[in-house]
């Protein structure tokens, strides 16, 4: 077993190797240019969200209904008639993109922390890099990808855009396991 404390260094780097290798996939390859599509008739589409008052920090659904009238022939009416959404509204304004790189950098420090927890407890010091990778790896996949998976299955995401960050997932999770079998303690 080893303590978290002793493993501060791999916790630490592979965040921020994490958050580098993030910033690169998603500002200078094209893996994700495709993933979001503007509206049609943008313009005509805020004008009414704004006219009808949506708040921020809300996910609305539409159409939207209670699981009593999921069969009403109303409400099948209108799923049928489409179309059928999620619309998450975020505040205003200029995006605060230093917030969310911080709240994200944060992210990737929790997840490093509990690959730490999980190695630590399961592999002892100078245990070979093989088998801290193995545990690092898969404890890192698991924090960055499997969460995913609920956007495809209840939020409509199609199935490409989910692989395709189940991949970044997969890739963070090597440079984690990377990292912490690399400053293994002996």
């Amino acid at each position: 077993m080893v303590p978290i404390h002793a493993l501060w260094l791999p916790i630490l780097l592979s965040a921020v190797i994490v958050f580098v290798a993030s910033s690169i996939i998603h500002m200078v390859l094209p893996v994700h240019k495709s993933d979001y599509r503007k509206l049609p008739d943008e313009a005509k589409v805020l004008d009414n969200l704004r006219a009808a008052g949506v708040t921020p920090g809300r996910e609305y659904r539409f159409p939207f209904c209670t699981q009593k009238e999921m069969k009403s022939p109303e409400t099948i009416e209108k799923m049928k008639r489409g179309p059928v959404g999620l619309l998450v509204v975020m505040p205003s304004g200029e995006p605060k993109m230093g917030k969310f790189l911080g709240q994200w950098f944060v992210y990737c420090v929790v997840v490093s922390i509990f690959t730490a927890c999980l190695t630590g407890s399961t592999r002892a010091p100078g245990s070979e890099y093989v088998q801290v990778f193995h545990v690092a790896g898969l404890t890192a996949f698991i924090g960055y990808s499997l969460a995913q998976l609920p956007n495809s299955i209840w939020r409509g995401v199609t199935w490409g855009v989910t692989l395709k960050h189940m991949l970044d997932g997969l890739i963070y999770g090597l440079l984690t396991a990377g990292t912490f079998g690399w400053l293994w303690p002996k």
